[in-house]
């Protein structure tokens, strides 16, 4: 069963959800560089290609975290994180993207990001 989020318990997993995107932007980044590095001269600072596997694969299970706590990923660079939730009767999807400090957006569900609104 997909899970549902009160605006309260989607708030309440923010600290965590935070700690969660600090790690995942550095190793976003770090693999950008290592990716960029081994094109141009095919050295890196970071590494080589062992490297790179083990940065994939820490993106992966930081992103199937999410995931499995009933949130969705709608973006990467930036992150963009949607708790599916229920305001006034109409499926919404909380929203929060790269950046932001806390959680104070959604929009309808069938809509996305461009209908955004501050929650009430």
């Amino acid at each position: 069963m997909d899970r549902i989020f009160t605006v309260d318990e989607a708030k309440a997993i923010m600290p965590t959800v935070l700690e969660h995107v600090r790690e995942l932007v550095a190793v976003r980044a770090d693999l950008a560089e290592l990716t960029y590095d081994l094109k141009q001269s095919g050295v890196s600072a970071i590494g080589g290609l062992p490297e790179s596997k083990a940065l994939e694969a820490r993106i992966d299970e930081l992103l199937s975290w999410f995931a499995a706590q009933g949130m969705e990923i709608k973006g990467t660079a930036p992150l963009l994180i949607d708790f599916p939730s229920v305001l006034d009767g109409v499926s919404v999807r909380l929203c929060w993207i790269e950046g932001e400090t806390e959680l104070g957006w959604y929009h309808r569900s069938e809509l996305g990001f461009t209908a955004r609104r501050p929650l009430p």
